[in-house]
């Protein structure tokens, strides 16, 4: 069958127009500085370095580690599940620690939790994405170093657990801002999973992935990372109408206030980066063309 020629040179014309299309389209993403997809920012110690003991919280148990069915959903290795209870004993209070870091993707939607407990058949009664978190700042202090804008950022010093270093560390823009949900098994209404995550972007401190998009994924930033730090703890309540959310957003607080810091130690240290990546920090041009 023969093929009519002008049908031949629309087909063709039509593979031209794309690849122009989609070198041009490359062209004017580099020339305006725009990054779709982010290098990678790596963490600076393991997640698992983080203490054992925090305050008067204590680990129970061994650190969980995923099978690769749960890598894979979660969506990186690089992760800290791990179950702290006061003084030690469970007795006490117990808080559920899930910290996970990513870095070097696409804009991705964090794995949360609101969908994987109604998928275990739980049901949703409170669900909140602004509850501050009172993080005790008495010890912050301004982070002061060069090429780091005053006033920027705060800091704190964290101890080494097994050197007992002690290192100054950069604290998170913005306050804790938790998002946090309350769940209740339909056969006994009483019984709780309250929990509550945010995540550090960039250096800042975020409740929701919008606020991880907002904060890590701008087109102009070439680099970006994003750690989900969550916790849960079960209980149960005397009224089918009460809840646990306040005395969860306490002890949050307290395991937090220990917690942050060490987990901040592991994270890229963000006001260095910002400042080894500013205009005011790069060399002077050393062209000489043209002088004697």
């Amino acid at each position: 069958m023969l093929v009519d020629r002008s049908s031949v040179r629309a087909y063709f014309l039509a593979i031209a127009v794309l690849v122009i299309g989609a070198i041009g389209f490359r062209v004017l993403v580099a020339q305006a500085n725009i990054y779709l997809m982010k290098e990678r920012v790596d963490l600076r110690r393991p997640l698992d370095s983080v203490s054992t003991k925090l305050g008067r919280w204590q680990r129970v148990g061994s650190d969980s580690v995923f099978s690769e069915t749960l890598i894979e959903e979660l969506g990186t290795r690089s992760y800290l599940d791990r179950t702290y209870a006061i003084d030690g004993d469970p007795a006490k209070g117990v808080m559920h620690v899930h910290v996970a870091y990513y870095t070097g993707t696409i804009d991705a939607v964090p794995h949360i939790p609101e969908r994987c407990w109604a998928v275990g058949g739980l049901e949703l009664t409170r669900n909140s994405e602004g509850n501050a978190i009172a993080v005790d700042r008495s010890r912050w202090e301004p982070l002061e170093r060069e090429g780091v804008e005053p006033g920027k950022y705060m800091s704190v010093t964290v101890t080494d657990p097994i050197t007992a270093e002690v290192e100054r560390v950069a604290m998170p823009g913005g306050d804790i801002v938790a998002t946090t949900i309350e769940f209740q098994d339909p056969k006994q209404p009483q019984d709780r999973q309250v929990g509550g995550y945010f995540f550090i972007a960039n250096g800042l401190s975020v409740a929701s992935s919008y606020g991880v998009r907002k904060a890590a994924f701008n087109l102009r930033d070439r680099y970006a990372y994003y750690c989900k730090i969550q916790l849960t703890n079960r209980g149960r309540v005397d009224d089918p109408n009460g809840s646990l959310v306040e005395p969860f957003k306490r002890d949050a607080a307290d395991l937090l206030t220990e917690l942050l810091p060490q987990v901040m130690r592991c994270l890229p240290d963000w006001p260095a980066f910002e400042a080894e990546l500013s205009p005011a920090s790069a060399p002077a041009s050393t062209n000489q063309e043209g002088k004697n």
